[in-house]
């Protein structure tokens, strides 16, 4: 599941994933995120932090304090300067973090790697 107030980003990354055959879920809000992730439960989250009705660090307390979606990789996306961002994702707890704009490659590469070892776990 992708998640961006910002069309433009959600179209870039919904791109360069379909290439690699998933099966991509977009949302514009972290309260749009949350209802659809109630009707499925996603393999993995890429949320920007940035977002006006809920920041992306809400949407992560949310998931993470929901049972059903709590075990689900978590990552963050926010523009390449936002230090604050970065520091505040790893304190969270986020299982990665991708900054904008992004290498293509390094984001499919993160997913990639945390849906492989999620289903390592299984």
């Amino acid at each position: 599941m992708l998640i961006d107030d910002e069309a433009p980003w959600l179209q870039v990354m919904t791109t360069a994933l379909q290439g690699e055959s998933f099966n991509v879920i977009t949302a514009s809000s972290g309260e749009a995120a949350l209802r659809q992730m109630r009707r499925k439960k996603p393999d993995l989250i890429l949320s920007d932090v940035r977002m006006p009705d809920m920041n992306g660090f809400d949407l992560f307390e949310k998931v993470r304090s929901d049972v059903t979606l709590k075990g689900v990789p978590f990552v963050f996306m926010s523009f390449l300067d936002d230090f604050d961002a970065r520091k505040v994702a790893k304190e969270l707890g986020a299982d990665d973090y991708v900054a904008k704009p992004f290498d293509t490659r390094e984001a499919k590469t993160i997913v990639l790697n945390l849906l492989k070892r999620l289903h390592e776990k299984k």
